[in-house]
């Protein structure tokens, strides 16, 4: 178990260094970072000073060595735009992003999972083949479309709901939450089913899926020979067996969803760290970006290394394959 941890821990920070080698790129080849931090009225002298400051007067291998220094440190530098530090700006638009996903996966889950034991329990029927169109309808829409829809039938036509910001909050430390006043917990409802639409349909598709291996296993047989009701059957033996491939799908794409939100927050203005990515794009603000990168990047190889872990532990036999 040791040599298997070792290995993933290995290739995750791996994977963290070649993120941080396409980070850094960034940086040496979207512009010279001196020219976007300066003005017309500065003189050479204080542009070389600042260019050696940077470290950007050393090699390249030792300028790679400092980036990846400072960024395990937390430290990516000032924003070219804000003039602020970079980890300072996501930490405020952090919690935005993380409440945006954490409500969309909650959603997916309480909607989707019904759903696939509906349209695998009643198969053939009329409703479970338009629920099955309609999921195809979900994967197909794109977010930004989907959005766009919500905002028109609930603000504009009937405005019911807001159709941009993120309401008031409350500051809880360093942490600020929305979800403890109204306008906060109004503000969070379109944009969250906007982001959770895709992921209602997987989860739908893979709990159906699995429900319909389960039904047809012999300990389901048995169940029914002994006359245990359908709901049981059902709820109780099926649904228990077919949910761990949807708990590791839907934590493996939390990070998929962080990465996919910064659509849904520019569509609704939502004040999260995707929507900060975007306004970095427009202005040419590197750090920000490379930041960004780092941080979703971490995210999704921390998830998948944590769902390798919890497999190996539950299986032994994935510790002693060779992979």
């Amino acid at each position: 178990m040791i040599v298997f941890l070792i290995k993933r821990l290995a290739n995750a920070a791996f994977v963290m260094l070649v993120v941080a080698l396409m980070a850094f790129m960034i940086f040496r080849f979207v512009g010279d970072p001196v020219q976007l931090m300066v003005n017309e009225q500065t003189t050479q002298a204080e542009r070389d000073e600042l260019r050696e400051r940077l470290g950007l007067n050393q090699s390249m291998p030792m300028q790679y060595l400092h980036f990846v220094t400072n960024a395990v440190q937390g430290d990516f530098g000032i924003s070219y735009r804000n003039q602020q530090e970079v980890m300072s700006l996501i930490a405020e638009r952090f919690p935005a992003t993380i409440e945006l996903v954490l409500m969309a996966t909650i959603i997916s889950l309480v909607v989707g999972v019904p759903l696939g034991v509906i349209t695998a329990i009643h198969r053939g029927k009329w409703y479970s083949e338009g629920l099955q169109f309609l999921s195809i309808i979900g994967v197909s829409l794109p977010s930004f479309v989907i959005g766009i829809m919500l905002i028109l039938v609930f603000s504009v036509m009937f405005n019911i709901l807001p159709a941009f910001g993120r309401g008031d909050v409350v500051s809880i430390g360093w942490w600020t939450t929305g979800l403890l006043t109204p306008s906060g917990r109004a503000a969070l409802i379109l944009p969250s089913i906007a982001l959770s639409f895709y992921q209602i349909t997987l989860v739908m598709r893979l709990v159906r899926a699995e429900m319909l291996e389960v039904l047809r296993s012999d300990f389901i047989k048995f169940a029914r020979a002994r006359g245990v009701p359908s709901w049981r059957v059902h709820y109780s033996h099926a649904l228990r067996n077919c949910l761990m491939p949807v708990v590791t799908m839907t934590a493996m794409n939390i990070g998929s969803l962080i990465a996919f939100a910064l659509i849904t927050e520019t569509v609704f203005q939502w004040p999260g760290m995707g929507l900060l990515f975007i306004q970095a794009v427009t202005f040419v603000d590197i750090p920000v970006m490379a930041a960004y990168l780092c941080i979703v990047s971490f995210i999704f190889v921390a998830l998948n290394t944590l769902v390798d872990i919890t497999y190996a532990l539950i299986d032994p036999r994935l510790r002693n394959a060779k992979a």
